[in-house]
Protein backbone atom coordinates (compact mmCIF):
# COMPACT_ATOMS: atom_id res chain seq x y z
CA UNK A 1 0.00 0.00 0.00
CA UNK A 2 1.07 3.32 -0.64
CA UNK A 3 2.65 5.33 2.31
CA UNK A 4 0.35 8.31 2.05
CA UNK A 5 -2.73 5.73 1.54
CA UNK A 6 -1.61 4.21 4.80
CA UNK A 7 -1.13 7.51 6.15
CA UNK A 8 -4.59 8.50 5.96
CA UNK A 9 -6.12 5.97 7.86
CA UNK A 10 -3.76 6.37 10.67
CA UNK A 11 -5.01 9.38 10.96
CA UNK A 12 -8.22 8.58 11.13
CA UNK A 13 -7.37 6.33 13.53
CA UNK A 14 -6.29 8.88 15.74
CA UNK A 15 -9.48 10.97 15.17
CA UNK A 16 -11.74 7.81 16.23
CA UNK A 17 -9.75 7.26 19.46
CA UNK A 18 -9.62 10.83 20.26
CA UNK A 19 -13.62 11.25 19.69
CA UNK A 20 -14.48 7.53 21.71
CA UNK A 21 -11.95 8.92 24.39
CA UNK A 22 -12.49 12.76 24.67
CA UNK A 23 -15.73 12.40 23.18
CA UNK A 24 -17.01 10.70 26.77
CA UNK A 25 -15.10 13.52 28.72
CA UNK A 26 -17.17 15.93 26.88
CA UNK A 27 -20.34 14.35 27.93
CA UNK A 28 -19.03 14.21 31.37
CA UNK A 29 -18.72 17.93 31.71
CA UNK A 30 -21.75 19.01 30.00
CA UNK A 31 -23.76 16.47 31.79
CA UNK A 32 -23.04 18.52 35.35
CA UNK A 33 -26.03 20.66 35.62
CA UNK A 34 -28.31 17.57 34.88
CA UNK A 35 -26.62 15.39 37.49
CA UNK A 36 -24.75 17.45 40.22
CA UNK A 37 -27.21 17.72 42.29
CA UNK A 38 -24.83 19.32 45.19
CA UNK A 39 -21.31 19.68 45.86
CA UNK A 40 -20.70 16.15 46.40
CA UNK A 41 -22.59 14.48 43.49
CA UNK A 42 -20.56 17.38 41.08
CA UNK A 43 -17.21 15.82 42.26
CA UNK A 44 -18.91 12.65 42.18
CA UNK A 45 -19.42 13.12 38.40
CA UNK A 46 -15.71 15.07 37.75
CA UNK A 47 -13.90 12.37 39.40
CA UNK A 48 -15.10 10.01 36.72
CA UNK A 49 -12.85 11.58 34.14
CA UNK A 50 -10.37 13.35 36.36
CA UNK A 51 -7.49 10.61 36.22
CA UNK A 52 -7.71 10.35 32.41
CA UNK A 53 -8.94 13.51 30.76
CA UNK A 54 -5.60 15.00 30.08
CA UNK A 55 -4.67 11.69 28.42
CA UNK A 56 -7.71 11.47 26.47
CA UNK A 57 -7.44 14.51 25.61
CA UNK A 58 -3.22 14.42 23.81
CA UNK A 59 -5.13 12.02 20.86
CA UNK A 60 -6.27 15.13 19.20
CA UNK A 61 -2.36 16.53 19.86
CA UNK A 62 -1.04 13.52 17.79
CA UNK A 63 -3.55 13.67 15.35
CA UNK A 64 -2.75 17.29 14.65
CA UNK A 65 1.08 16.36 14.74
CA UNK A 66 0.76 13.13 12.15
CA UNK A 67 -1.77 15.67 9.77
CA UNK A 68 0.71 18.59 9.80
CA UNK A 69 4.03 16.17 9.09
CA UNK A 70 1.68 13.28 6.89
CA UNK A 71 -0.34 15.71 4.69
CA UNK A 72 1.11 19.14 5.30
CA UNK A 73 -1.21 21.04 2.31
CA UNK A 74 -3.87 19.78 4.27
CA UNK A 75 -3.00 20.64 7.18
CA UNK A 76 -2.39 24.25 6.20
CA UNK A 77 -5.55 24.64 4.07
CA UNK A 78 -7.68 23.09 7.48
CA UNK A 79 -5.90 25.66 10.01
CA UNK A 80 -5.87 28.48 7.69
CA UNK A 81 -9.69 28.15 6.62
CA UNK A 82 -10.98 26.60 9.58
CA UNK A 83 -8.80 28.72 12.10
CA UNK A 84 -12.02 30.58 13.64
CA UNK A 85 -13.45 27.18 14.75
CA UNK A 86 -10.37 25.19 15.66
CA UNK A 87 -9.05 28.62 17.98
CA UNK A 88 -12.66 28.27 19.63
CA UNK A 89 -12.04 24.78 20.14
CA UNK A 90 -8.60 25.37 21.59
CA UNK A 91 -9.73 28.21 23.52
CA UNK A 92 -12.66 26.10 25.39
CA UNK A 93 -10.27 23.28 25.64
CA UNK A 94 -8.10 25.25 27.80
CA UNK A 95 -10.73 26.82 29.68
CA UNK A 96 -11.95 23.38 30.67
CA UNK A 97 -8.44 22.18 31.70
CA UNK A 98 -7.61 25.02 33.96
CA UNK A 99 -11.17 24.47 35.40
CA UNK A 100 -10.62 21.07 36.41
CA UNK A 101 -7.35 21.95 38.75
CA UNK A 102 -8.66 25.03 39.93
CA UNK A 103 -12.42 23.81 40.94
CA UNK A 104 -10.83 22.69 44.20
CA UNK A 105 -8.85 25.18 45.22
CA UNK A 106 -11.42 27.48 47.53
CA UNK A 107 -14.15 26.20 49.23
CA UNK A 108 -16.49 29.19 48.28
CA UNK A 109 -19.84 28.08 46.32
CA UNK A 110 -19.39 30.66 43.92
CA UNK A 111 -15.93 29.95 42.74
CA UNK A 112 -16.98 26.16 42.62
CA UNK A 113 -20.14 27.48 40.57
CA UNK A 114 -18.29 29.55 38.15
CA UNK A 115 -15.33 26.51 37.02
CA UNK A 116 -18.21 23.97 36.81
CA UNK A 117 -19.82 26.71 34.09
CA UNK A 118 -16.67 26.59 32.31
CA UNK A 119 -16.38 22.81 32.78
CA UNK A 120 -19.71 22.83 30.66
CA UNK A 121 -19.38 25.46 28.12
CA UNK A 122 -15.25 23.99 27.57
CA UNK A 123 -17.30 20.78 27.14
CA UNK A 124 -20.08 21.60 24.72
CA UNK A 125 -18.10 24.17 22.11
CA UNK A 126 -15.78 21.70 21.38
CA UNK A 127 -18.68 18.80 21.53
CA UNK A 128 -20.33 21.01 18.62
CA UNK A 129 -17.33 22.32 16.54
CA UNK A 130 -15.59 19.11 16.25
CA UNK A 131 -18.85 17.90 13.69
CA UNK A 132 -19.42 21.22 12.38
CA UNK A 133 -15.84 21.59 11.04
CA UNK A 134 -15.41 17.80 10.21
CA UNK A 135 -19.00 17.61 8.85
CA UNK A 136 -17.85 20.39 6.24
CA UNK A 137 -14.92 18.07 5.56
CA UNK A 138 -16.83 15.61 4.50
CA UNK A 139 -18.76 17.82 2.29
CA UNK A 140 -16.28 20.11 0.73
CA UNK A 141 -15.76 24.03 1.23
CA UNK A 142 -14.88 26.60 -1.02
CA UNK A 143 -11.23 26.15 -2.34
CA UNK A 144 -9.64 28.07 -5.24
CA UNK A 145 -6.57 26.70 -7.57
CA UNK A 146 -4.17 27.23 -5.19
CA UNK A 147 -6.29 25.22 -2.16
CA UNK A 148 -6.79 28.00 -0.01
CA UNK A 149 -9.86 27.87 2.02
CA UNK A 150 -12.05 31.25 0.71
CA UNK A 151 -15.59 31.16 2.40
CA UNK A 152 -15.59 32.33 6.41
CA UNK A 153 -17.05 30.80 9.70
CA UNK A 154 -20.52 31.46 8.13
CA UNK A 155 -20.09 29.17 5.27
CA UNK A 156 -19.34 26.70 7.60
CA UNK A 157 -22.89 27.25 9.66
CA UNK A 158 -24.71 25.63 6.84
CA UNK A 159 -27.62 22.93 7.44
CA UNK A 160 -25.16 20.01 7.03
CA UNK A 161 -22.46 21.36 9.06
CA UNK A 162 -24.67 22.70 11.82
CA UNK A 163 -26.12 19.01 11.90
CA UNK A 164 -22.90 17.21 12.13
CA UNK A 165 -22.43 19.52 14.86
CA UNK A 166 -25.32 18.93 16.84
CA UNK A 167 -24.96 15.50 16.12
CA UNK A 168 -21.49 15.02 17.77
CA UNK A 169 -22.78 17.13 20.32
CA UNK A 170 -25.73 14.40 21.33
CA UNK A 171 -23.62 11.75 20.64
CA UNK A 172 -20.91 12.87 23.17
CA UNK A 173 -23.69 14.14 25.80
CA UNK A 174 -25.11 10.61 25.88
CA UNK A 175 -21.77 9.11 26.15
CA UNK A 176 -20.86 10.65 28.46
CA UNK A 177 -23.73 10.07 30.69
CA UNK A 178 -23.23 6.52 29.96
CA UNK A 179 -19.57 6.76 31.85
CA UNK A 180 -21.29 8.32 34.47
CA UNK A 181 -23.75 5.36 35.18
CA UNK A 182 -21.30 2.79 34.71
CA UNK A 183 -18.38 4.46 37.20
CA UNK A 184 -20.56 5.87 39.70
CA UNK A 185 -22.79 4.33 42.31
CA UNK A 186 -26.48 5.92 44.06
CA UNK A 187 -28.80 8.95 43.02
CA UNK A 188 -26.08 9.87 40.11
CA UNK A 189 -26.03 6.93 39.04
CA UNK A 190 -29.73 6.25 38.86
CA UNK A 191 -30.20 9.80 37.74
CA UNK A 192 -27.39 9.30 34.74
CA UNK A 193 -29.42 5.96 33.74
CA UNK A 194 -32.78 8.41 33.28
CA UNK A 195 -30.86 10.87 31.67
CA UNK A 196 -29.10 8.82 29.00
CA UNK A 197 -32.39 7.06 28.33
CA UNK A 198 -34.06 10.51 27.27
CA UNK A 199 -31.08 11.99 25.67
CA UNK A 200 -30.52 8.13 23.59
CA UNK A 201 -33.84 8.70 22.22
CA UNK A 202 -33.22 11.92 20.70
CA UNK A 203 -29.77 11.06 19.82
CA UNK A 204 -30.98 8.29 17.83
CA UNK A 205 -33.13 10.74 15.52
CA UNK A 206 -30.66 13.53 15.18
CA UNK A 207 -28.35 11.06 14.14
CA UNK A 208 -30.03 8.94 11.76
CA UNK A 209 -30.47 11.91 9.69
CA UNK A 210 -27.34 13.03 9.75
CA UNK A 211 -25.88 9.15 8.95
CA UNK A 212 -28.77 9.46 5.91
CA UNK A 213 -27.27 12.46 4.92
CA UNK A 214 -24.30 11.31 4.66
CA UNK A 215 -24.70 8.45 2.84
CA UNK A 216 -26.78 9.99 0.16
CA UNK A 217 -24.22 12.91 -0.08
CA UNK A 218 -21.28 10.05 -0.51
CA UNK A 219 -23.52 8.61 -3.67
CA UNK A 220 -24.72 11.55 -4.82
CA UNK A 221 -21.07 12.90 -5.40
CA UNK A 222 -19.71 9.43 -6.46
CA UNK A 223 -17.28 9.11 -3.85
CA UNK A 224 -14.82 5.40 -4.09
CA UNK A 225 -16.23 3.97 -0.80
CA UNK A 226 -19.87 4.93 -0.76
CA UNK A 227 -20.99 1.32 -0.26
CA UNK A 228 -18.92 0.94 3.14
CA UNK A 229 -20.17 4.40 4.02
CA UNK A 230 -23.18 3.14 4.11
CA UNK A 231 -22.44 -0.44 5.45
CA UNK A 232 -20.89 1.86 8.34
CA UNK A 233 -23.95 4.11 8.68
CA UNK A 234 -26.06 1.19 9.37
CA UNK A 235 -23.80 -0.25 11.86
CA UNK A 236 -23.59 3.10 13.91
CA UNK A 237 -27.58 2.77 14.04
CA UNK A 238 -27.82 -0.46 15.15
CA UNK A 239 -25.14 0.12 17.90
CA UNK A 240 -26.46 3.38 19.16
CA UNK A 241 -30.04 1.74 19.91
CA UNK A 242 -28.28 -1.43 21.48
CA UNK A 243 -26.55 1.30 23.77
CA UNK A 244 -30.21 2.94 24.30
CA UNK A 245 -31.58 -0.30 25.20
CA UNK A 246 -28.89 -1.49 27.56
CA UNK A 247 -29.18 1.31 29.23
CA UNK A 248 -33.08 0.95 29.57
CA UNK A 249 -32.35 -2.79 30.90
CA UNK A 250 -29.74 -1.52 33.39
CA UNK A 251 -26.50 -2.71 31.78
CA UNK A 252 -24.47 0.37 32.41
CA UNK A 253 -21.12 -1.52 30.89
CA UNK A 254 -23.03 -2.78 27.89
CA UNK A 255 -24.83 0.67 27.22
CA UNK A 256 -20.88 2.58 27.13
CA UNK A 257 -19.68 -0.18 25.01
CA UNK A 258 -22.00 -0.11 22.78
CA UNK A 259 -22.22 3.77 22.59
CA UNK A 260 -17.85 3.69 22.06
CA UNK A 261 -18.81 1.51 19.04
CA UNK A 262 -21.09 3.95 17.40
CA UNK A 263 -18.72 6.91 17.61
CA UNK A 264 -16.36 4.98 15.53
CA UNK A 265 -18.64 3.28 13.11
CA UNK A 266 -19.92 7.07 12.61
CA UNK A 267 -16.59 8.73 12.27
CA UNK A 268 -15.38 5.88 10.22
CA UNK A 269 -18.52 6.50 8.19
CA UNK A 270 -17.16 10.26 7.45
CA UNK A 271 -13.86 8.67 7.01
CA UNK A 272 -14.73 6.18 4.16
CA UNK A 273 -17.35 9.15 2.89
CA UNK A 274 -14.25 11.20 2.61
CA UNK A 275 -12.32 8.94 0.68
CA UNK A 276 -9.96 9.54 -1.60
CA UNK A 277 -10.28 12.65 -0.57
CA UNK A 278 -8.48 14.51 2.23
CA UNK A 279 -10.67 18.26 1.51
CA UNK A 280 -12.33 17.90 -1.21
CA UNK A 281 -13.77 21.64 -3.30
CA UNK A 282 -17.07 22.90 -3.11
CA UNK A 283 -16.30 24.88 -6.27
CA UNK A 284 -14.86 23.01 -8.16
CA UNK A 285 -13.27 19.52 -7.77
CA UNK A 286 -9.98 20.21 -9.64
CA UNK A 287 -9.23 22.29 -6.85
CA UNK A 288 -9.73 19.56 -4.47
CA UNK A 289 -7.27 18.27 -2.11
CA UNK A 290 -6.46 14.53 -2.05
CA UNK A 291 -4.45 12.10 -0.58
CA UNK A 292 -2.11 12.16 -3.15
CA UNK A 293 -1.77 15.85 -3.87
CA UNK A 294 -1.91 16.99 0.12
CA UNK A 295 1.05 14.00 1.55
CA UNK A 296 4.31 14.77 2.53
CA UNK A 297 7.52 12.54 0.70
CA UNK A 298 7.76 9.07 0.61
CA UNK A 299 11.39 9.23 2.50
CA UNK A 300 9.08 11.57 5.98
CA UNK A 301 6.45 8.84 5.56
CA UNK A 302 8.51 6.21 5.75
CA UNK A 303 10.54 7.62 9.40
CA UNK A 304 7.22 8.39 10.59
CA UNK A 305 5.88 5.10 9.81
CA UNK A 306 8.72 3.23 11.76
CA UNK A 307 8.46 5.43 14.57
CA UNK A 308 4.65 4.26 14.69
CA UNK A 309 5.28 1.17 14.44
CA UNK A 310 7.60 1.96 17.44
CA UNK A 311 5.46 3.79 19.59
CA UNK A 312 2.16 3.87 18.94
CA UNK A 313 1.77 0.44 20.71
CA UNK A 314 3.88 1.20 23.60
CA UNK A 315 1.19 4.11 24.17
CA UNK A 316 -1.93 2.20 23.98
CA UNK A 317 -0.50 -0.10 26.72
CA UNK A 318 0.08 2.56 28.40
CA UNK A 319 -3.59 4.05 28.62
CA UNK A 320 -5.13 1.12 28.99
CA UNK A 321 -2.81 -0.15 32.29
CA UNK A 322 -4.11 3.61 33.73
CA UNK A 323 -7.64 2.98 32.72
CA UNK A 324 -6.92 -0.02 34.84
CA UNK A 325 -5.87 1.27 37.59
CA UNK A 326 -8.79 3.59 37.96
CA UNK A 327 -11.42 1.36 36.82
CA UNK A 328 -13.35 1.25 40.11
CA UNK A 329 -16.26 3.36 41.20
CA UNK A 330 -16.45 6.53 42.02
CA UNK A 331 -18.72 6.47 45.60
CA UNK A 332 -20.30 9.03 47.25
CA UNK A 333 -19.43 7.74 50.63
CA UNK A 334 -15.59 7.88 48.79
CA UNK A 335 -16.14 11.46 48.00
CA UNK A 336 -17.94 12.62 51.95
CA UNK A 337 -14.88 10.68 53.61
CA UNK A 338 -12.18 12.71 51.55
CA UNK A 339 -14.05 15.86 52.03
CA UNK A 340 -14.24 14.77 56.33
CA UNK A 341 -10.31 13.85 55.99
CA UNK A 342 -9.39 17.64 54.60
CA UNK A 343 -11.38 19.40 57.23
Amino acid sequence: MDLAYLWFWIVGFLFVGYFVLDGFDFGVGMSLPFLGKDDVSRRQVINTIGPVWDLNETWVIVAGACLFAAFPEWYATLFSGFYLALLLILLALILRGVSFEYRHQRDSLRWKKGFDTMIVVGSAVPALLWGVAFANIVQGVPLDAAHEFTGSLLTLLNPYGLLGGLTTLLLFFTHGVYFVALKTDGQVAADARRLAGRAGLVTIVVAAAFLIWTVLLAFAEGRDLAVVTAALAAVAAVLLIASWISNARGREGWAFGFGAGTIVSAVLALWFALFPYVMPSSTDLANSLTIENASSTDYTLTIMSWAALIFLPLVLLYQGWTYWIFRKRITRSHIEKAAAVVH
